[in-house]
């Protein structure tokens, strides 16, 4: 899919800049043309006359080539390119990016690209882990540039931890991935994500620990496969991609109401939430005081959206359910997937170590009408392209 594909490479200053040249050599095997621009600092690592012998280009580094009025153009790299890819990032570069600091090359292409940006990070494991770096990724993130995450492993510090650069290979295999055809384009996709409060008195609340990690990770996914999104998300404090419609709710019924009105409209709905069953019969207008020693706070049933949107469905839609369960999974999530008038329903459980509420992996199976497909444990991207996979050939 890189056949004819014209990508810009940023490289920074970083030890795993060497690396740049095995991606350059997949880029172009693949049949993409590569064009670089190197920080001042990615110089040090390594050298232009190496990066032009693999590319067949001049690199471009400085604004002003020579002293004749010759200048590089951002502008024109940012309309010339079918995708930005830098590889590897700094966390420096990470930060000029996020705050929009123009002082190389590099960062004003950046600024000027109008085709989309990968962005490799490369460090050691502490300056990874930093709230900055941390807190500038979810921004570039919002942005909608895409973040390909770095690998636990033996960095130059001579410590191990997450910071690693992904390989070259993965990560020309990443760019190819995107290019692959929009299996999903034309296609409009409702995603609930999250979990639901529900309030006691205007400071406490019943709810749950679903993250929404899983929910955004289908999100992105459906959005980067072509889908028009609309993500229906819970009290989370996650950032999605610009393009994604974004409706923040609070409660069962916020969510029964933006997902009853926006379903019709739908090719299909994910339903990743997180809903809490039960909210209290009423709700108190002031903090409740601890005046003795127990309280009893009566409960009713919230809304069963998936049950109601199980009923409006048409022929021509596509409902995914999802079932956390802690015994008798299969049977239970069999019968959520009857009861609820569901196309597929993903089942995970918390008998699986290490998955679930909070954690950045997920291990599931898939239950439909033609049996159940079960699954590694993965990260909760890799998972939602599973999960995605399943929906586009129902679709």
């Amino acid at each position: 899919m890189l056949k004819g594909k014209k990508i810009v490479l940023g490289i920074t200053g970083s030890i795993a800049a060497y690396k740049a040249c095995y991606i350059i050599r997949g880029l172009i095997k693949a049949g993409a043309e590569v064009q670089v621009v190197i920080t001042p600092a990615g110089k040090e690592f390594i050298t232009p006359i190496t990066l032009s012998a693999l590319t067949q280009k001049p690199v471009v580094s400085e604004f002003f080539s020579q002293r004749d009025g010759t200048w590089n153009s951002h502008v024109s790299l940012g309309l010339w390119a079918d995708a930005m890819l830098i590889a590897p990032c700094t966390a420096s570069t990470l930060g000029k990016m996020a705050n929009g600091i123009a002082d190389n090359m590099l960062i004003t292409t950046y600024l000027s690209m109008k085709a989309p940006v990968f962005i490799a990070p490369a460090m050691d494991l502490d300056m990874y882990q930093h709230p900055t770096t941390q807190q500038n990724m979810q921004r570039l993130l919002s942005f909608g540039n895409q973040i390909i995450e770095p690998q636990s492993g033996f960095l130059a510090s001579g410590l191990e931890g997450k910071g690693r650069m992904e390989e070259p290979e993965q990560i020309v295999a990443y760019l190819d991935n995107y290019f692959e055809s929009k299996d999903l384009k034309g296609k409009k996709v409702m995603i609930t994500a999250g979990p639901t409060y529900e309030k006691i008195d205007p400071v406490r609340f019943i709810g749950n620990y679903s993250s929404g990690k899983m929910g955004f990770a289908l999100a992105e996914e459906c959005a980067h496969r072509g889908a028009e999104v609309t993500l229906i998300a819970g009290p989370v404090s996650i950032p999605c991609s610009s393009h994604i419609h974004r409706i923040d709710v609070e409660s069962c019924e916020q969510m029964y109401h933006a997902a009853t009105e926006n379903f019709p409209k739908a090719d299909a709905a994910i339903l990743c939430a997180a809903v809490a069953d039960f909210r209290p019969e009423h709700i108190a207008l002031e903090k409740i005081k601890r005046e003795k020693d127990d309280l009893v706070i009566r409960l009713k049933p919230t809304y069963d959206i998936a049950a109601q949107l199980g009923q409006m469905k048409q022929k021509n839609q596509v409902l995914v359910g999802f079932a956390l369960e802690t015994n008798d999974e299969e049977a239970n999530a069999q019968k959520k997937l009857e009861k609820k008038n569901l196309d597929f329903i993903v089942l995970n459980s918390l008998q699986r170590e290490g998955t679930c509420f909070q954690s950045d992996d997920n291990q599931i199976s898939i239950i439909s009408h033609d049996g159940q497909q079960d699954y590694d444990k993965k990260s909760k991207k890799q998972v939602a392209k599973d999960i995605v996979d399943e929906l586009s050939k129902r679709l």
